[in-house]
């Protein structure tokens, strides 16, 4: 049958209607409608608990944090220099006293005099610039005078950055360390978080072994199963490792079944393409999962399935390691932040030129091509031999997003980029 793409809006379907279309005729959806497919039938667990501040990055914040005092406290100075009156800065000034940070000012400024204040300490009284050290001349040890043409204020000032009651993050926010910064700056030690999803990691494929064993004949290490995990934590998950399974239906099955029972998530990798011993979506259906899509018009990653039973979903993920680490990224990740109530589930895509001609041969799938930022702010594509070369992402830090249809791109065209 010819490649076929299906997005429910180009047929003018309801989306009920084109997720069961997209499954019984086994039509390649697109990236965007996978990615909607998996927003719409993810849901808030609705559980929080509390995390001391150091353990909340890779959480999600499950109430907005309100700052307890304004800041900055006082008038501060910006910069290492002298607190003077801006009218006096073609007089020699006499050093009344010296500032430094977290001392109180004990001199009021007056005509003729400054004080040497250092970078966050407070602006004396009638103060109203701070001049740079590298702008005076030292005349002796009480006197200073300015040498420069003319000065900034370099004065913070008081609750300029934020107001006693204000909102300084929002319900949703996924906590990264500068967040963390944020809260520790309004005095919050214990955050309340989002309950964490939990995620079952099961790996189906008899010629794989655990990283401890040397692969023998036609045998690999499982690095699937450890990607899969450590991505899990990352955004936030708790993860449940099942191992591998055997490459059987009655092991697929019993495996399948038993995550479904402790998790909000299942996904595993491999037994999802047309090979003789890829049966998990008949499983999957068998287990009273229903499949919304089980391929994608996307490269790579094309035997991608994703199902739902009850409020739990399940995803089949291709096996080759770079398939599986992208469509995790894109799909899972996306599911997991729902899941935390995060106000962003799905990461921005950003327009950078491109550092040199781009060609592929063949373009009725959208391709995900790993790449990294050049020195020249220019996305460069790595050295890429296919969806099994997880060593071509050793250096890669984005995907470039080519789109069907889009075979060649030139040397500084704008391309759609997303971080991975």
């Amino acid at each position: 049958m010819p490649t076929m793409y299906f997005n429910a809006i180009h047929f003018g379907l309801p989306k009920n209607i084109a997720i069961f279309a997209s499954y019984c005729l086994c039509i390649m959806v697109s990236l965007d409608f996978a990615i909607s497919s998996v927003i719409e039938f993810s849901h808030a667990l609705g559980k929080t608990e509390e995390v001391p501040l150091w353990e909340s990055p890779g959480r999600v914040l499950a109430d907005e944090v309100v700052s307890d005092i304004n800041m900055p406290p006082f008038d501060k100075s910006a910069v290492d220099g002298y607190a003077c009156r801006r009218e006096d800065l073609h007089l020699y000034l006499r050093v009344v006293e010296v500032i430094s940070a977290g001392a109180m000012p004990t001199k009021t400024i007056e005509k003729g005099t400054c004080a040497k204040i250092m970078t966050g300490a407070p602006v004396p009284p009638m103060a109203d610039c701070v001049i740079m050290v590298e702008d005076t001349e030292t005349i002796d040890n009480e006197t200073i005078r300015f040498v420069g043409s003319d000065t900034k204020t370099n004065i913070a000032r008081f609750a300029e950055d934020i107001r006693m009651n204000d909102t300084v993050l929002e319900k949703g926010t996924f906590i990264e360390p500068q967040h963390v910064a944020i809260m520790a700056s309004v005095g919050v030690n214990r955050v309340r978080v989002a309950a964490r999803p939990r995620v079952s990691v099961l790996i189906t494929g008899d010629e794989l072994v655990e990283i401890d064993k040397v692969p023998g004949g036609s045998q690999i290490r499982n690095s699937n199963g450890h990607q899969l995990y450590t991505q899990v934590v990352r955004w936030g998950g708790e993860p449940i490792y099942g191992g591998i399974v055997e490459d059987n239906r009655e092991a697929t099955r019993k495996a399948i079944a038993n995550a479904l029972e402790k998790s909000n998530i299942v996904t595993l990798t491999g037994g999802v393409s047309l090979g003789d011993f890829d049966f998990v979506p008949d499983v999957l259906k068998e287990l009273g999962v229903d499949i919304k899509f089980q391929t994608m018009a996307v490269q790579p990653g094309k035997p991608t399935v994703f199902g739902v039973k009850d409020d739990k979903l399940v995803f089949g993920l291709p096996g080759n390691p770079v398939s599986s680490l992208f469509q995790f990224d894109l799909l899972v990740r996306t599911a997991m932040l729902r899941m935390m109530g995060a106000t962003k589930p799905v990461k921005d895509i950003i327009k950078v030129p491109i550092a040199g001609d781009f060609s592929r041969k063949r373009s009725e799938r959208l391709a995900l091509v790993p790449a990294m930022i050049n020195s020249k702010g220019e996305v460069e594509p790595v050295n890429y031999h296919g969806s099994a070369h997880i060593f071509a992402l050793s250096k890669a830090t984005t995907m470039i997003i080519v789109p069907v249809g889009v075979n060649s791109i030139g040397k500084g065209e704008l391309v759609d980029v997303r971080p991975i």
